[in-house]
C-alpha cells in the first residue's frame, strides 16, 4: 500500500497539491467574508446562503460548455489562466465597496472557472500518480481542502473581529496570486489526453457518452443528493450562529479531513466500499442535533462527526473512475464535481429561502432527515454497483472500460479482480 510520503516525493504532485491548497484557502476566506458582509448589510439568510454557496450553480455552465477542456486542453495552461482570473476577481472584491448583487456576479464568474478547473485537476491527478496511488492522491487533495477550510474559516473568523473585511479579502487575493505562480512554474506542460476541439459540441459529445452508461448514474446521485442536503445545513451556519459560524464550519472541515485521511490511507479497496455503505448514514444523523437547542461546542462536535461521512465519496469516485474510458476520465470527474457543486448551490439557496420563512434550526434538521432518507433509498442501486462482484474496468484499458468488463475472482484471492479477457 502506497504512503503519503511516497506521493509527496513526486514533485509535480506536490506542486499540484500546493496550488490547490492555496486556491482553496483563498476561496474559503473569501466566501465566509462575503457571507458575513452580506448578512450584516441585508439581514437575509437567503442572500447569505447565495453568496456563500450560490456560486456553485455556475458550475452547471461549465458542464454544459467547456468541460471538454479537462481532456482536450493543456492542463497547466488552463489551470494557470483560471487561477489568474480568480485572483483578479477576489482583488476586485477587496478593492471596491460593491453591492450584494455585483459581489454575487463576481463569485459566479469565479465558480464557472473553478468548475472547469476541477475536471482539469482531477484528470491531471490520474496522470501524475500511478494507478495504485490515485485514491491516495485524491485523499491527499481532499485533505488539503479540509485543512485549508479549517485555516481559512478559522483565520477569516478571527481576523474579521479585528480588521476590516477588505483586509481579509486582500489576504485572500495574495494567496490566490501565489497559487498562480506555483501552478505555472511547478507543473509540467503536458499534452491533452485526447485530440479534439475544445468547445460546446465536444463537451456534450463526451457528456452523452458518460450519461448513457447506466452503471454510473447511481454513483452520480449518491455523490450529489445526500451530500448536497447536508450542505444545505451548512449554508445556514451563518444565519444560525452569526460570528460563531466559523467554529461550525471549521469543525465540518476537520471531520471531513479526518474521514479522508482514514479512508484514503488505511483502508483497502474492499474496505473503502464497505465503509462507504455506513458512512453515508453517519453523514446525516449528527446534523439532526440542530433540532435541539444545544451549546455551540456540542453542535461543533456533532458537525465534525457527521462530516466524516463525506469520505464515502472516495469509494464512489474510485468506482466511477474504474467504469470510465481513460480518454474521458478528466471529463467524468469534472462532470461529477460540477453536478455535485451545482446541487450544493441549489440546495443551499432552497435552505436559505425556507429559513427566511421559518428559522434556521428546523430547516437544518429537516434537510438532515431528507439526506438520511435519500441514502436509504439509494442503498439497493448502489449495492449493485459497489459490490466487488460487479465488473471493474481497467484504468489503462479505455476501450474495454467503455464496453464494460466482466470480472471474475482470481484463484486463491477473493479480493482480486481482473477482466475476463485477461484469463490465461
Amino acid at each position: 500500500m502506497s504512503t503519503y510520503r511516497e506521493i509527496f516525493a513526486n514533485r509535480e504532485f506536490r506542486n499540484l497539491w500546493i496550488g490547490s491548497a492555496l486556491g482553496n484557502a483563498s476561496s474559503t476566506m473569501t466566501s465566509l467574508t462575503l457571507a458575513i458582509v452580506v448578512d450584516a448589510t441585508t439581514g437575509s439568510a437567503l442572500l447569505a446562503a447565495m453568496i456563500m454557496f450560490g456560486p456553485s450553480l455556475a458550475q452547471v455552465l461549465g458542464v454544459s460548455t467547456l468541460m471538454s477542456a479537462a481532456d482536450t486542453a493543456r492542463p497547466r495552461r488552463i489551470l494557470t489562466v483560471l487561477a489568474l482570473l480568480s485572483t483578479v476577481a477576489v482583488g476586485t472584491q477587496a478593492a471596491f465597496d460593491l453591492g450584494a448583487g455585483i459581489r454575487l456576479l463576481l463569485a459566479l464568474a469565479v465558480a464557472y472557472g473553478l468548475s472547469i478547473g476541477a475536471g482539469v485537476r482531477w484528470g491531471l491527478l490520474s496522470e501524475v500518480t500511478r494507478a495504485d496511488q490515485f485514491v491516495l492522491g485524491r485523499s491527499a487533495m481532499n485533505l488539503s481542502v479540509g485543512a485549508m477550510q479549517i485555516a481559512g474559516f478559522g483565520i477569516a473568523g478571527i481576523l474579521l473581529q479585528a480588521v476590516s473585511p477588505g483586509t481579509v479579502l486582500w489576504l485572500a487575493t495574495g494567496l490566490s496570486a501565489l497559487a498562480v505562480l506555483v501552478i505555472r512554474f511547478g507543473l509540467q506542460d503536458r499534452a491533452p489526453r485526447r485530440v479534439a476541439r475544445t468547445g460546446f459540441a465536444e463537451t456534450w459529445r463526451g457528456n452523452r457518452r458518460l450519461l448513457e452508461q447506466t452503471r454510473i448514474r447511481p454513483l452520480f446521485l449518491a455523490l450529489m443528493l445526500p451530500n448536497g442536503l447536508i450542505v444545505g445545513c451548512e449554508a445556514l451556519f451563518v444565519p444560525y450562529a452569526g460570528d460563531r459560524a466559523g467554529w461550525l464550519l471549521a469543525a465540518g472541515a476537520a471531520g471531513m479531513m479526518t474521514g479522508d485521511l482514514v479512508v484514503g490511507r488505511f483502508l483497502t479497496r474492499a474496505g473503502r466500499r464497505t465503509a462507504a455503505r455506513w458512512l453515508r448514514f453517519g453523514l446525516a444523523v449528527p446534523f439532526l442535533g440542530f433540532a435541539f437547542d444545544l451549546p455551540i461546542g456540542v453542535l461543533s462536535l456533532l458537525v465534525a462527526l457527521g462530516s466524516v461521512g463525506y469520505s464515502a465519496s472516495l469509494a464512489q469516485q474510485e468506482v466511477l473512475v474504474d467504469l470510465t474510458p481513460a480518454e474521458l476520465r478528466g471529463q467524468v470527474l469534472g462532470l461529477e464535481s460540477a453536478l455535485r457543486m451545482t446541487t450544493f448551490g441549489v440546495v443551499a439557496i432552497l435552505a436559505g429561502a425556507l429559513a427566511d420563512l421559518t428559522s434556521a434550526a428546523p430547516t437544518m434538521a429537516g434537510f438532515a432527515a431528507a439526506s438520511l432518507l435519500v441514502s436509504v433509498l439509494l442503498s439497493r442501486p448502489l449495492a449493485r454497483v459497489m459490490t466487488p462482484e460487479v465488473w471493474i474496468g481497467s484504468r489503462h484499458g479505455s476501450s474495454a472500460a467503455a464496453e464494460g468488463l466482466q470480472t471474475v475472482r482470481a484463484a486463491g484471492d477473493p479480493d482480486r479482480r481482473r477482466p475476463a479477457g485477461e484469463l490465461g
